[in-house]
């Protein structure tokens, strides 16, 4: 009697133990509906672009910043003993952006130093130019992902207060699960896309003004040494 009672028991207990039910990420987003769906594909995609951005020109501005710590001794030697085609060579053969100011500077030399200086300045523009090309992106999608995963919490709360209104007074839960899984999938989603976006801008600015540092370094010794006296 006593042993049927404690196996009742134990069923009891068995039969009122909660079941942990776990969510993925795919259930998660299906869960949300059509618009929201469409909204985490929007978003995808940014994501994608930001990424692709990001690592390609990260990968040139690397590049761009090598350049071997011993070129500006030789160029000064060749310049110091007239070799200026022996200079350009070796602006040609390094290929990098500060190579290519100091090789507009080797052009201009005999001209007024204010020329020669003028046209390394418009020389950098392009340059500095080509080292921020399409990171602008990346700052427009740290700030429009955002404002796309709001527009879906929005969407989604408006799904939610249309269950409401049409309910008939009974208010079920799940009637309102799509719409407040689409308010939330898209809020994350659009958080998250805008902080990656919003990091990899920024590291790339700071890498950038690295190159530009090095570039206005070296042409100001380059400039100084070709207004040292004879």
């Amino acid at each position: 009697m006593i042993n049927t009672l404690i196996q009742d028991g134990a069923e009891l207990l068995n039969e009122e133990e909660p079941v942990e039910k776990t969510l993925s990420i795919i259930e998660l987003i299906s869960s949300g509906g059509v618009a929201g769906q469409i909204i985490i594909g929007i978003l995808f995609i940014l994501l994608v672009v930001a990424s692709y951005i990001y690592f390609e020109r990260l990968f040139a501005i690397k590049a761009a910043s090598k350049i071997d710590a011993n070129f500006m001794n030789q160029i000064k030697d060749h310049v110091s003993n007239g070799k200026i085609d022996s200079a350009q060579m070796l602006c040609a053969q390094v290929n990098t952006p500060v190579s290519r100011l100091i090789n507009k500077g080797i052009t201009r030399i005999g001209k007024p130093l204010e020329d020669i200086n003028t046209a390394i300045e418009n020389a950098g523009r392009l340059e500095v130019y080509g080292l921020e090309k399409n990171v602008s992106v990346l700052a427009t999608i740290s700030g429009a992902a955002p404002m796309i995963g709001f527009l879906g919490t929005v969407i989604g709360m408006i799904l939610s207060i249309f269950e409401i209104a049409n309910s008939g007074g009974q208010i079920d839960i799940k009637l309102l699960a799509d719409g407040l899984y689409t308010a939330m999938t898209t809020t994350v989603a659009g958080l998250i896309v805008g902080i990656v976006g919003y990091i990899a801008y920024n590291h790339l600015v700071v890498k950038t003004d690295k190159v530009v540092y090095q570039m206005e370094a070296n042409s100001l010794e380059f400039l100084d040494h070709l207004n040292e006296p004879i």
